[in-house]
């Protein structure tokens, strides 16, 4: 299985930016590459559920993005660096939650995976605070 660890989350006020990265590590799965797992990033609020946030597919060519964040996040991929990346701009009080990224090794091609309940492998998250 892979191990995914994310970083770059921090405190920062309204209207800054972040990159969030999300790294993968460990022996995949019957030889597995990176590029073989579609990515997402979720986020969790205190007393909330965690919410899709936006995913990838496997090449990098499609992507999707909950509504909130769209026009504001890019997620992407480097495939040979075996990381996902989260870029933030005109970050709100609102976007404040621990953000994870997950990778989910059954999706199709092109596909977008948005349900968290299709994800096979999970980070720990990265916290985002983004004060008033």
């Amino acid at each position: 299985q892979i191990q995914l660890v994310e970083s770059g989350g921090g405190l920062v006020q309204a209207g800054d930016s972040l990159r969030l990265s999300c790294t993968a590590s460990g022996r995949t799965a019957s030889g597995r590459t990176f590029s073989s797992y579609a990515m997402g990033w979720f986020r969790q609020a205190p007393g909330k559920e965690r919410e899709f946030v936006a995913a990838i597919s496997r090449s990098g060519g499609n992507t999707y993005y909950t509504d909130s964040v769209k026009g504001r996040f890019t997620i992407s991929r480097d495939n040979t660096r075996m990381t996902a990346y989260l870029q933030m701009n005109s970050l709100k009080p609102e976007d404040t939650a621990r953000y994870y990224c997950a990778a989910d090794r059954n999706a199709a091609s092109l596909r977008v995976v948005i349900s968290d309940r299709e994800y096979d492998y999970w980070g720990q998250g990265t916290q985002v605070t983004v004060s008033s």
